[in-house]
């Protein structure tokens, strides 16, 4: 609850003067009575310290000349009732006409305040934060925080000097809202909020509900209000008709900050849409976007979450950027951070002097190795302000989908934690309930009211039900990051040729978990930093074999079962490793060899999108088959992808340093295999080896199995689509 108790009227005016009031429109404002004669009289309250003259000035122009009382008080009274006013102040020769704050009724109703108490307001940005507008006569700013532990809360900034005492905000009683509409705030006005915490200490802190923050390193919040106009129904309607799992997907992530340098949202329109239209991928992953204030975090560690980085423009700047590529036919994914915050003293952290948006227990609310802190999600209130954020971006943002970082941090109690480090949820396991509803709720909420979109979640251990429906006891995911396919799938690809066959499992036993969830397939910015090199870098041998590895092994995960995400830099082959603190090395492209990888990585996405087999059934074991018989190589890796239709194409792999000529290879139909991708294609950078586009599987005697000699270069990946034609050319193949 607020911070309330009896005081006599001097208390009362004393803490009015020093803006630490918890109830100013008690005592500041106009308040109208009856008289013996049944008369109604107003009396108007306004507080102006050091002022020589106030007067209050109606509508219709007539001044009402004020009285000083005490503390900077000044009082008049008029017949009659309220009406509206403003207050003129003169200091010397200086004249000061503004509105009065105190004169106002609440912008938030009971029904907002039941909601927010509930956790389960869906549009929580529209009643906190800061928001320009019109409060009966007057243009101004309404400012709303929850800040159940304070004993007063008042704005600072631009407009009163960032001296507080002449605007403390009203207690909105037990729902620990704070709340005040202050005339002739305008759009750009930089604020904060001023705490008087429990053990009497004020703090300084931004808003939590900010859509807007200055440039770090500064960390005042901003007021804002977009004025952007949406020209993507086309691409909304589309959507929302539209299930992910059944689609093609191929994302590419990108770091706004060093994809080029110096390029804000704007800027970037045109570039990144003309590189993504080039390179084939169905979407965009932004690294997270919402405001922090470490660049070295990558955005990982976020102080405003409503507020998108003011680093590159605003937040209609965005829009547009997002609005320019939707019009291009490229969806948008942004990383969303609900696991942890900051310990920054100007943000989140204990925010009204007390824990409030992190658990009070520090076996629950600390992140020790990363130094940060965790949200308590049995909190109503908190859990309403992440479900709300989610779908803000969803609502203002028109982005597809969320990638969810860190998912297994918010699972498990004991994550990262020593014995006795961690407490048992009731049942005395190590789950957190809290977390597990909330995610639950948050991807609930966001897929009844925006179909078509998608949750993404990055969770790296075996919990069961990630993308199980939530009706069904499961998280309610729309995918999963298969973390151990990326981690066997490296291991395997780092290896020398010479030594591959004896590891043939770490990149094949993901088909036997392939379809317990609906995955992606993702080499992200995780797997080319701090030492682990880029992935053109991680393949062994000469350049030359290090590009062939790396097309093999792209081929190769767009014909594995799931969709697909590339880390910018690889598409092109980037040799260093990345850092955020510099651009891409986009120079690589003026070498043939690296501008044959960004062709191939084009192509490579262009025949994907093209071949529904390997996207359609996504999600269905039955449209895939191992294949092998009947001879087996352990470099070599073969399977099957179908789709709705009675499409078909194969994948074949092979890892080794060898060419391997005339393999035979078990075929599920006889018929035409057109080879619709092959990794050696001179275009590409290799050397042409193939099978002239074409492979013939007959039909055995002895079994009726239809088996095709093959011709596999070393090092590469082909495609084969099977034709419907029944009649089988009888043509040789080398």
């Amino acid at each position: 609850m607020s911070y309330v108790e009896d005081v006599t009227e001097a208390e009362d005016w004393a803490r009015i003067a020093a803006g630490a009031h918890h109830a100013p429109h008690d005592v500041l404002g106009a308040h109208p009575a009856e008289d013996a004669a049944g008369r109604t009289l107003t009396t108007i309250r306004v507080r102006r310290p050091l002022a020589d003259e106030v007067s209050v000035v109606f509508a219709d122009g007539k001044r009402l000349p004020m009285t000083h009382t005490a503390h900077g008080i000044w009082e008049a009274r008029h017949e009659g009732p309220p009406v509206a006013y403003r207050v003129s102040a003169v200091y010397g020769d200086d004249e000061s006409v503004t509105g009065d704050p105190y004169r106002h009724l609440p912008t938030l109703g009971d029904i907002d305040l039941h909601l927010i108490a509930e956790g389960r307001h869906e549009r929580l940005w529209e009643v906190l934060g800061a928001h320009p507008r019109a409060h009966g006569s007057e243009l101004g700013t309404a400012f709303a925080v929850w800040a159940p532990n304070a004993r007063s809360v008042r704005v600072v900034g631009d407009h009163n000097g960032w001296d507080g005492t002449g605007h403390p905000m009203r207690s909105l009683g037990a729902s620990g809202i704070w709340e005040l509409f202050i005339p002739d705030v305008t759009i750009g006005t930089r604020y904060k909020y001023e705490i008087l915490t429990r053990d009497g200490r004020w703090i300084l802190k931004a808003d939590p509900m900010a859509q807007l923050a200055q440039t770090p390193p500064e960390t005042a919040s901003v007021v804002t209000a977009s004025a952007y106009v949406w020209q993507d129904g086309a691409w909304m309607t589309r959507r929302a008709a539209t299930h992910a799992v059944a689609q093609p997907m191929s994302v590419y992530e990108v770091h706004l900050g060093s994809w080029r340098h110096g390029l804000g949202y704007r800027d970037m329109v045109e570039p990144l849409i003309e590189h993504v239209q080039a390179t084939g991928f169905t979407h965009v992953e932004f690294m997270p976007v919402a405001e922090h204030p470490f660049g070295g975090s990558w955005g990982y560690q976020v102080s405003g979450y409503y507020a998108p980085t003011s680093r590159f423009g605003s937040p209609d700047d965005l829009r547009h950027l997002i609005d320019r590529l939707h019009g291009a036919g490229i969806g948008v994914i942004l990383d969303w951070v609900p696991g942890h915050f900051p310990k920054d003293a100007f943000a989140l952290a204990r925010f009204d002097g007390e824990a409030l948006y992190e658990h009070p227990d520090p076996r629950r609310g600390e992140h020790q190795d990363w130094g940060t802190l965790i949200f308590d999600y049995g909190r109503p209130e908190v859990r309403g302000f992440l479900v709300a954020n989610a779908l803000y971006w969803f609502e203002q943002f028109h982005i597809d989908g969320l990638r969810v970082d860190a998912v297994a941090s918010m699972l498990y109690l004991d994550y990262s934690r020593n014995d006795g480090e961690w407490e048992p949820n009731v049942h005395g396991g190590r789950e957190n309930l809290e977390a597990i509803r909330f995610l639950q709720e948050a991807n609930a909420t966001a897929y009844r009211l925006h179909p078509g979109i998608v949750m993404i979640a990055e969770e790296s251990t075996s919990f069961p039900g990630v993308t199980a429906p939530t009706d069904h006891a499961g998280l309610g995911f729309g995918f999963k990051w298969n973390m151990g396919w990326m981690n066997d799938s490296l291991a395997y690809i780092e290896r020398d040729p010479v030594h591959r066959s004896h590891h043939e499992g770490e990149m094949t036993f993901s088909f036997v978990y392939a379809f317990g969830e609906n995955y992606v397939l993702p080499i992200s910015h995780d797997e080319v930093v701090h030492g682990k090199r880029s992935l053109v870098a991680k393949m062994p041998g000469d350049h030359a074999h290090q590009l062939a590895n790396a097309r093999a092994y792209l081929a190769y995960m767009w014909g594995h079962p799931g969709k697909n995400l590339l880390f910018m830099g690889q598409e092109f082959g980037q040799l260093s490793e990345w850092s955020e603190s510099r651009e891409l090395d986009w120079w690589l492209l003026d070498q043939p060899a690296h501008r044959q990888l960004l062709e191939f990585v084009g192509s490579l996405n262009a025949t994907y999108r093209a071949q529904s087999p390997l996207w359609e059934r996504d999600g269905d074991a039955s449209s895939f088959t191992r294949m092998g018989a009947p001879s087996w190589d352990p470099n070599v890796i073969a399977f099957e992808r179908r789709d709705a239709h009675g499409g078909r194409l194969v994948v074949v792999s092979n890892f080794s340093g060898t060419t391997r000529t005339a393999l035979p290879l078990a075929f599920s139909v006889e018929g035409v295999w057109q080879e619709v991708l092959n990794t050696d294609a001179a275009a590409f950078g290799g050397y042409d080896v193939g099978n002239l586009g074409m492979v013939v599987a007959h039909a055995a005697q002895d079994a009726g199995t239809p088996v095709a000699a093959v011709t596999l270069p070393a090092l590469s990946t082909l495609w084969l689509r099977h034709q419907s034609d029944p009649h089988v050319p009888t043509v040789s193949h080398g």
